[in-house]
């Protein structure tokens, strides 16, 4: 009796010291089969830029096909929800901006839980450009302040729609200098920016990406940066927290999330990967190239930057009162 219960522990510890040992060699072998990146927003915009750049790379240094997946739609909502229900094993990952930091302010009830993602790195931080058209009467944003302080809720500000960071710079800006003005949403940021050369609207903020080409060919006038440090793209263009609004501070960012419960040894290899892409300079010059900032970041790290963000924009949200279009 004795010997047929020892002989029964040893097969049950035979047994679980196998599936661990099959757990452990699975997520060492990772990765066994391709990569995709989803990317929530559709091709051809900024992000989706960068996360192809990074798909190449971060399949060269995991040895296997890293594939972009773009699933537009609801203000980045749909990608994300479906990376958030997918298996968390490494094989899906959600390569996020700053809308998800923003939509569970505006949305009534969000399609996942927010704990269903997990951060895994922030990978860049944009700067927004203050434009006006390349004749505007302000040559600086303390002229344009002070129109909005002579006259409230003449100026008006464009953006690319009620969730985005245009908007919300804006947003911020005015509620900081207590300024009254008039939101005119478009449906993207393109024909925003199309208003503001013609005159249609007064001004807007832009990604640096889409408004620094135009600046130097005298289609645009940059007045301020919504970084608090100047963008390397506009050297001689002030910060807004340098001219009127001390402290003032909006970014666009990335970031990359894996769906909740990923293994940490599959986490800690997709990490590594990442910060080691973001370090290569080739890839440094693309990002820079494009108007932004490579950051390369802890898991930690980015769960900390995301605390802030939502705690900024929800309150800029409610203070507000800012409603989906």
């Amino acid at each position: 009796m004795l010997q047929h219960k020892i002989k029964t522990l040893f097969t049950a510890c035979a047994c679980a010291l196998g599936l661990t040992l099959g757990a452990t060699g699975a997520q060492a072998a990772f990765p066994e089969r391709p990569i995709t990146i989803v990317v929530p927003y559709a091709p051809g915009g900024a992000s989706d830029a960068v996360a192809r750049v990074l798909a190449t790379r971060l399949g060269d240094k995991l040895g296997t096909s890293v594939i972009v997946d773009n699933r537009a739609g609801a203000s980045g909502t749909i990608g994300a929800s479906f990376v958030a229900r997918a298996a968390a094993d490494g094989y899906t990952m959600l390569y996020d901006a700053t809308p998800h930091s923003i939509n569970p302010h505006l949305f009534r009830k969000m399609p996942y839980e927010k704990d269903a993602l997990q951060p895994l790195s922030l990978v860049l931080l944009a700067s927004n450009v203050l434009i006006v058209k390349a004749d505007s009467p302000y040559k600086n944003v303390n002229e344009l302040v002070a129109q909005a302080r002579k006259e409230p809720g003449r100026l008006n500000f464009a953006s690319g729609g009620s969730g985005t960071v245009q908007r919300l710079a804006a947003e911020l800006l005015r509620q900081q200098l207590k300024l009254d003005m008039v939101h005119v949403p478009y449906k993207s940021g393109g024909p925003a920016i199309a208003d503001v050369m013609g005159g249609q609207v007064d001004f807007m903020f832009g990604t640096v990406a889409a408004t620094s080409p135009l600046v130097a060919g005298g289609k645009l006038r940059a007045l301020a940066v919504s970084s608090p440090q100047r963008a390397a793209a506009l050297p001689d263009v002030p910060t807004v927290a340098e001219t009127v609004a001390p402290g003032y501070e909006a970014y666009e960012w990335n970031g990359m999330f894996l769906p909740a419960g990923t293994p940490a040894a599959i986490a800690q290899r997709l990490s590594d990967a990442v910060m080691a892409v973001l370090k290569e300079d080739e890839v440094k010059k693309r990002l820079i190239d494009l108007g932004a900032q490579p950051i390369g970041s802890s898991p930690a790290d980015f769960t900390s930057f995301l605390q802030k963000e939502d705690t900024k924009w929800g309150e800029v949200v409610r203070k507000g009162n800012i409603q989906l279009d």
